[in-house]
């Protein structure tokens, strides 16, 4: 009989718009990571495949069930244990494989969820695969191949930090770094990576302990109360720099000497002058809800910005087609083209320890080149009608003097003194405002203002 899993119903609530992702097991269960790794050969004509998981407790059994659907497919699977969503895309790319990493990164301990790729780590998204995969699931139709695959296992770990350090060397001065884990996979990531920078880098842990119940805070460090911690430590520790992780660590989040936390558009920016500096005139992608002081600075050290959606599947798709160098989300995903165009929060994070070493000066001074517009931070709201708050929205601002509004993704709305976008989650049922102004009183008095409309939509 069939799973409750698989049901048309339960399929359309958990294959979003660029990943699997569902609380366990009512919507996640092995049998739907089964019948979707046997989806995941047919559909892609796999071969071999490479599968990682996070350190949820659901997560190995779920990860295994996959690999046994993938095998009965026809397909060999290489295992390569606890991992953060750039390890696995790591192996993807080093390995030149489709894979599965079966997280839910920031989402709490009851979800779970599996981000897909095809060889080089190129994404499986709603558009590009993710839809055909839920249907095959949905036809409940076997795809036994006439032999089965093996299942094998492969750790990745060193080379993946290798790669890192190379991509993104730190040299100069010694720092001090605090780092919070979360109890996420940067707990399993961090020692390896740092255990190369003995001498350069004097680590400071937090929360490196594997824990899918986060015992300590969510590892999502996108909410400000799951930086307070770090702030904290920072502080006390004298500490040169603070680096925060999600979960399954791919989104990075900075903290200077004074426990102020660094917008992410910021630290986009500066990832961005530094690529530049290899690659004068390249392509940088920056997504619609970044500040528009990255394609300001983009453009000013002669390089080429190109606005998207938010998503990685929408990123990495943009990255190829205009042959990016760089891509920065200011949900914390930063997006390597030498990283097979995928995104890696240890990499943005030792692009940070890099231009921090390589100056005498402190990490609030080095980043104020890079701030220009006081941001609101991403706010969200539970809301029940999303579309009629959206469409109150732009009847509120649509035609005021001076007012440009496009649906890119969501509502965007600008002006020359401030801009804002609301946008639905594509996990969560949330509302997300990002709002800017030329100072601080116009960015709160337009953030006032959306809030209050949104809020009022309840």
């Amino acid at each position: 009989m069939p799973s409750p899993t698989t049901s048309s119903e339960n399929l359309a609530a958990v294959f979003k718009a660029y990943d699997v992702r569902g609380t366990v097991p009512d919507q996640l269960d092995e049998s739907l990571a089964y019948a979707t790794g046997m989806a995941f050969v047919a559909e892609l004509g796999a071969s071999a495949l490479v599968v990682g998981y996070d350190m949820r407790p659901s997560s190995p059994g779920l990860a295994g069930a996959f690999a046994d659907g993938a095998t009965e497919a026809g397909a060999d699977v290489t295992m390569i244990g606890l991992a953060s969503t750039d390890q696995l895309y790591f192996a993807s790319g080093h390995l030149g494989l489709p894979g599965a990493m079966f997280t839910a990164s920031h989402n709490p301990a009851q979800y779970n969820g599996i981000k897909m790729c095809r060889e080089l780590a190129q994404p499986v998204g709603m558009d590009s695969g993710l839809a055909a995969i839920r249907d095959r699931v949905a036809a409940g139709a076997s795809v036994r191949a006439g032999s089965t695959g093996s299942i094998g296992s492969h750790d990745v770990l060193q080379a993946y930090a290798a790669h890192l350090l190379s991509l993104a060397p730190v040299r100069g001065r010694r720092l001090k770094v605090v780092v919070d884990a979360g109890n996420g996979m940067a707990g399993h990531t961090a020692p390896a990576v740092f255990g190369r920078l003995e001498g350069q880098v004097d680590l400071v842990p937090m929360y490196f302990e594997l824990d899918g119940t986060f015992p300590n805070h969510e590892a999502n460090p996108i909410e400000p109360e799951n930086l307070v911690d770090l702030q904290r430590r920072v502080v006390a520790e004298r500490a040169d720099i603070g680096l925060a992780f999600d979960g399954d660590a791919d989104r990075c989040f900075i903290v200077d000497e004074r426990g102020r936390a660094v917008s992410p558009s910021t630290l986009t920016a500066l990832i961005a002058s530094r690529e530049l500096a290899k690659e004068p005139g390249a392509t940088v992608i920056h997504n619609l809800i970044t500040s528009r002081a990255v394609p300001e600075i983009v453009g000013e050290l002669g390089g080429v910005p190109v606005r998207t959606r938010v998503g990685h599947s929408f990123i990495k798709a943009t990255m190829a087609e205009t042959e990016a160098i760089f891509g920065g989300e200011h949900s914390g995903h930063f997006y390597f083209r030498d990283f097979w165009r995928a995104d890696s929060g240890m990499l943005a994070a030792l692009h940070a320890l890099a231009a921090l070493a390589e100056t005498d000066r402190p990490l609030s001074e080095l980043m104020a080149a890079y701030e220009r517009y006081p941001l609101s931070g991403e706010i969200n709201s539970t809301v029940a009608d999303q579309a009629a708050v959206l469409a109150a929205l732009e009847e509120r601002y649509a035609g005021a003097d001076g007012v440009v509004v496009d649906h890119l993704d969501g509502l965007s709305v600008s002006h020359a003194d401030w801009a804002f976008n609301v946008r639905a989650s594509n996990t969560e049922p949330l509302l997300r405002l990002n709002a800017e102004g030329k100072d601080e009183a116009t960015m709160a008095t337009v953030r006032d203002d959306v809030l209050e409309i949104i809020r009022s939509g309840k």
